[in-house]
């Protein structure tokens, strides 16, 4: 094995995060019109935001559907493959399905679009390409070009996965914003730990006068 400095390292590590950070500015270049209908479908759901993807991008999913939980949004996240398998039962005609798939061609998540039709969800796809079979599946298209994975194989999810999750957390944090959530809202979702006391606390005193 090749032996590397400890400053190679230092800066290899330095250039990877910043080439994350360039991914995440090509991606906020492509924000547009499909992030307002996002929002707003969001705001206009009746029941829960279902979040579904799987592999890497689940990962990202699973972590988006917290954090819209944590602002006060109902929602979960279902594997795509489970999806088929009987959690489909979990949504219904009043909920809004956000779908993840870089490529936008996995069979897995690509199989969940007619029975999604048939029970009346409304979709969104968040791919790096809007004329995948997903994206035009779905009733909103976000894109999700980040660019090339920055390891040294230009394979692994990395630029991609980051992407996904900033698009998440910007739409999540503003759709919070336009809920007017504030920070006794935020209090009941996290009771616990040192920040739910603090908060909890904040709350009971204000309650209180």
């Amino acid at each position: 094995m090749e032996k590397y400095s400890d400053q190679y390292i230092i800066d290899s590590c330095k250039e990877q995060i910043r080439k994350e950070a360039v991914a995440l500015n090509r991606v906020a270049e492509q924000v547009d019109e499909a992030y307002v209908e996002a929002c707003r479908a969001i705001l206009d759901c009746k029941g829960r935001v279902v979040i579904s993807g799987l592999g890497k991008t689940g990962h990202i999913g699973e972590k988006i559907a917290t954090t819209l939980a944590s602002l006060g949004v109902p929602s979960f996240f279902v594997h795509s493959c489970e999806s088929l398998h009987g959690d489909m039962g979990m949504i219904t005609k009043d909920d809004l399905v956000i779908m993840i798939s870089n490529s936008g061609k996995s069979p897995e998540i690509l199989n969940m679009i007619l029975p999604l039709k048939i029970i009346g969800a409304k979709t969104v796809s968040i791919t790096k390409d809007k004329n995948s079979p997903l994206a035009q599946g779905t009733d909103i298209k976000i894109l999700c070009e980040a660019g090339p994975e920055i390891d040294h194989l230009g394979l692994a999810p990395t630029t991609s996965t980051t992407a996904a999750l900033s698009i998440g957390d910007a739409i999540a944090t503003v759709v919070c914003k336009m809920r007017g959530f504030e920070r006794k809202n935020f209090a009941v979702s996290h009771p616990g730990g040192a920040l739910g006391q603090q908060l909890i606390s904040e709350y009971m005193k204000e309650a209180s006068k």
